[in-house]
C-alpha cells in the first residue's frame, strides 16, 4: 500500500507542467440523508510536492474513505500546520440542506466547491489578463490589477457542466492525485465535525456516529422520531422503496422533488 500511495505525489508532479500550482477539489456528504455537503480545495506547488514533508508523508495520504478516523484527524492537524506556514492553501465550502433541496445535490455540490475555490482564487483570476496593462483607464484600476491564477484545478469525478472554474476531471481522483486526496480528507473531517455539532442540536438520530448516512441505526431513528430540519426530504423520499412508510417521515405536501 505505501508504494501505491507514493504514486499520488508522482501524479501531481506530472500534472504540474506548465502550471506552477495545482488545486485538488473533492467533496463529502453527497449521498447522506442529512446534513450539508462539504467541499474542500487544497493548493500545492512543486516546492511542497518535492519537500521533505511530502516525500516522507505522502505514503500516509489516501482517499479519506480508506483511512481511519485517527489517520484523518492526524493528517488534518498536519495540514493546518502546513497551511499556517504557507506551504499549502486549504479551504472548504458548504451547501446546507435548504440549498440541497433547492439546487438538487449536484447543484449544491458545485456550489460548495465554488465556495471552497473562491476562498483561494476568485473565478476572474482564471480569465485572460489584459494584454496591455498600460491601457487601464485609471490609477485605481492599475492598483487593483492582480496577475491571473497560475493553478490547474483537478476535480474528483466527472467534469462539471456550467461550473465557474475551468478544471480537469479525474475519475477516482482521490486515489490518484495527492492534492485531491488531501482535499477529500479536509472535506471529510470538516463535515464529520459539523455532523457532530448537529448531533447536539438534534439528539436521538446518531448523527455523531453515522454522520447522516442511511445506516440501519439512522433509518430506525427516523422511524421512531420522524424527520428533523437537518434531513434532506428529497433523499428521504427514496426510502419509499424500503420498509419505511414515508408517512412516518413528516413530509410536507409541497416538498419539491429535485431528483
Amino acid at each position: 500500500m505505501p508504494v501505491k500511495r507514493r504514486q499520488l505525489r508522482a501524479f501531481d508532479l506530472k500534472h504540474l507542467d506548465p502550471n506552477p500550482e495545482l488545486i485538488g477539489v473533492d467533496e463529502a456528504g453527497r449521498g447522506a440523508f442529512a446534513g450539508p455537503v462539504v467541499a474542500a480545495a487544497v493548493l500545492v506547488n512543486r516546492a511542497f510536492l518535492e519537500s521533505r514533508w511530502a516525500t516522507a508523508n505522502a505514503c500516509r495520504i489516501n482517499d479519506s474513505k480508506q483511512l481511519s478516523l485517527a489517520e484523518r484527524e492526524a493528517l488534518y492537524l498536519d495540514f493546518e500546520g502546513l497551511a499556517a506556514e504557507g506551504r499549502i492553501h486549504a479551504q472548504f465550502g458548504t451547501a446546507d440542506v435548504e440549498e440541497i433541496e433547492r439546487e438538487n445535490i449536484l447543484g449544491a455540490t458545485k456550489l460548495a466547491m465554488r465556495r471552497a475555490l473562491e476562498a483561494i482564487y476568485p473565478p476572474s483570476a482564471f480569465a485572460e489578463p489584459p494584454r496591455e496593462p498600460d491601457l487601464f483607464s485609471s490609477a485605481e484600476d492599475i492598483a487593483a490589477y492582480r496577475p491571473p491564477a497560475q493553478a490547474r484545478i483537478l476535480v474528483d469525478g466527472l467534469a462539471l457542466k456550467h461550473f465557474s472554474y475551468p478544471h480537469t476531471a479525474i475519475v477516482q481522483g482521490d486515489t490518484r492525485s495527492l492534492c485531491i486526496a488531501m482535499a477529500s480528507i479536509v472535506a471529510k473531517v470538516t463535515r464529520d465535525r459539523l455532523m457532530t455539532e448537529l448531533d447536539a442540536v438534534h439528539p436521538g438520530y446518531g448523527f455523531a456516529h453515522h454522520k447522516g448516512y442511511g445506516t440501519e441505526e439512522h433509518r430506525d431513528a427516523i422511524l421512531r422520531q420522524g424527520r428533523c430540519p437537518a434531513h434532506r426530504d428529497t433523499f428521504l423520499r427514496k426510502l419509499m422503496t424500503t420498509r419505511i412508510d414515508p408517512a412516518q417521515l413528516g413530509f410536507l405536501e409541497d416538498a419539491p422533488v429535485n431528483h
